[in-house]
């Protein structure tokens, strides 16, 4: 068990006004603290803060300005810090605090983590006559209900629907379970501000297209991968929470149906945005795809397996390509599974879907973002991938 000591100005226990549980839980209290910065602990855990530190925003500016500004009233101006703990013990003699962390996943800094970062990092910088305090705000007995004070009181800056499903594990058995082994695994953001090259949004809008309860046949498009990301992710999440059964399991979740094809779909990903360029040169040997109106030449590696890619398609472009092979996916004994080989179908008619996402996109004033709004384009291309389909079955 973790456990730090503190010095602090006053401490204020606030009563449960509903008293004690008859039950086994523990009863959830309330103390409230002021406490000099200068005597604030740098070992804090900071794991419970369902949002990573951006200290290059305005709202840090802004605590930073309040923090060194010689006016003793940064205590009045800031929201203070949120902890949870395992306990809480007072020094009245000596004005000591002592906080106990048994459970890093529930115990630690729940909100006011910029406020936290900021004090750590910049108060070298005060004044040395200059005196500042913070509240700090502790609450015990919460491990039962801690996701949902977490979610609640991170509201001063929103904190995204995705931040919250990390918190709450949502992603853990489905998606990162499914990829632990691909090589991209690591470098997924799941909270606001993690400096990775995927964000868990991204991996959301893409599984979104081929949640066939969602859109499952011609008359629905899963356009809203494209325009609607807020949308892809409160899809997922409704989703995890819709069919969790009493015994935590999720057979009834489409993306947990999707597990089995989940890895294909994000190789698929890359297979289009490698070989946009190569597939459009096969339907117009004289095209030059650099020239298109939002692909941009430059040298770099594709979203998930950083193969090389000599070409950025725009997503207006590679989303309605990649929503088609929904055409070819199906539902059985409880899991998705291809109808066909969704690699050999891109080699095979790969051409005709680039080149009449292009042709589109010149049709709509050159506007790929046009293109992945086009229900009407989406609708195109996944009836190619279907006929295809069908006409191979009468073969």
């Amino acid at each position: 068990m973790k456990k730090v000591q503190f010095k602090v100005e006053s401490l204020r226990k606030i009563p449960n006004p509903y008293g004690m549980f008859n039950d086994q839980r523990k009863t959830p209290e309330m103390y409230v603290t002021l406490v000099d910065v200068r005597n604030i602990p740098d070992d804090l855990p900071t794991k419970t803060n369902p949002r990573e530190q951006n200290m290059r925003t305005k709202v840090a500016s802004r605590i930073c300005e309040g923090l060194l500004a010689d006016n003793s009233a940064f205590y009045l101006f800031n929201r203070g810090i949120l902890l949870s703990s395992k306990e809480v013990k007072f020094d009245n003699i000596n004005s000591e605090l002592t906080i106990f962390f048994e459970d890093e996943v529930v115990h630690g800094v729940v909100d006011g983590g910029h406020t936290y970062r900021t004090i750590k990092e910049n108060r070298h910088e005060m004044d040395p006559n200059n005196q500042q305090y913070v509240k700090i705000e502790i609450l015990t007995g919460i491990e039962d209900i801690f996701e949902d004070v977490a979610a609640a009181r991170n509201t001063s800056v929103q904190v995204h629907d995705k931040s919250i499903a990390e918190l709450k594990n949502k992603f853990d058995l489905i998606i990162k379970d499914t990829i632990k082994d691909e090589p991209f695994s690591d470098n997924i953001a799941y909270k606001e501000n993690e400096d990775k090259d995927i964000d868990i949004s991204d991996i959301l809008t893409i599984l979104y297209m081929f949640n066939l309860e969602k859109s499952p046949n011609l008359d629905k498009m899963p356009t809203s991968a494209f325009s609607g990301k807020q949308t892809c992710i409160k899809a997922y999440t409704e989703a995890y929470d819709t069919n969790q059964d009493q015994h935590g399991n999720q057979h009834q979740n489409p993306y947990f149906k999707m597990r089995s094809i989940m890895v294909d779909i994000f190789k698929l990903y890359d297979l289009i945005e490698i070989k946009m360029e190569r597939k459009y040169r096969e339907a117009n040997s004289t095209g030059k795809y650099g020239s298109v109106k939002g692909v941009e030449k430059a040298i770099g590696t594709s979203k998930f397996y950083g193969e090389p890619v000599e070409y950025r398609s725009p997503k207006g472009f590679i989303y309605p390509i990649l929503g088609a092979f929904r055409a070819i996916v199906e539902e059985k004994d409880g899991v998705y599974q291809w109808k066909a080989n969704p690699f050999d179908y891109f080699e095979e008619i790969g051409k005709g879907l680039v080149f009449e996402t292009v042709d589109r996109s010149r049709t709509l004033g050159n506007n790929p973002g046009s293109v992945g709004k086009d229900n009407g384009h989406w609708k195109q291309l996944y009836q190619n991938v279907l006929t295809n389909y069908l006409l191979k079955q009468m073969v």
